[in-house]
């Protein structure tokens, strides 16, 4: 099931109202896979819906200024990276991820129920990470970014980011939720 993605850019620019008709049409073709990224970044699917809205007003705002919009996805995903960092920062409550998650449906294929409960795994492990560790994962291994590319969507070194997916991924090895995989 694929959520709709709209920002009020997109739904003036479909009713003839806003300047950037390719914006809109850069919403509609590349928002299923931002939102991917979105969901990545939290959580909460209701809040990366809210985040990917959040930086597509941004990316919309800035439409004049980006001088190639064939690199329009590293900017928006730069912009989500911003905005969740930005509610990182402002967040007083630390959000934990739920021990008892309900039990996916029985399937008849073992292997694919076995390939859920390990993908659950991993999420709820992924999401125990620190909130900066769990970006880099996320833009390594999840959006495939290399080392460089994620440095750059985080503003940071790429020896920063190879420490931090180091230390990341040696705390997913040792994640006792994880052990049988092992």
């Amino acid at each position: 099931m694929t959520t709709p993605v709209c920002t009020s850019a997109s739904r003036a620019a479909s009713h003839g109202h806003a300047p950037y008709a390719s914006f809109s049409s850069y919403v509609r073709a590349r928002g299923p896979v931002l939102l991917r990224t979105a969901r990545s970044l939290t959580a909460n699917p209701l809040d990366a819906e809210d985040l990917l809205q959040t930086a597509l007003t941004k990316t919309y705002v800035a439409w004049e200024r980006i001088e190639d919009h064939r690199a329009l996805d590293g900017y928006v995903r730069r912009a989500l990276v911003n905005t969740r960092t930005s509610q990182w920062r402002k967040r007083k409550v630390d959000e934990f991820a739920c021990e008892d998650l309900p039990e996916p449906a029985a399937g008849n294929d073992i292997g694919v129920a076995e390939h859920q409960v390990l993908h659950d795994a991993m999420w709820r492990a992924i999401l125990r990470l620190p909130d900066r560790q769990r970006a880099m994962v996320v833009l390594r291994y999840y959006e495939d970014l290399s080392e460089a590319q994620t440095a750059e969507v985080l503003d940071v070194s790429v020896g920063t980011v190879k420490s931090a997916v180091s230390r990341a991924l040696a705390k997913l090895r040792e994640d006792p939720e994880l052990a049988p995989v092992h």
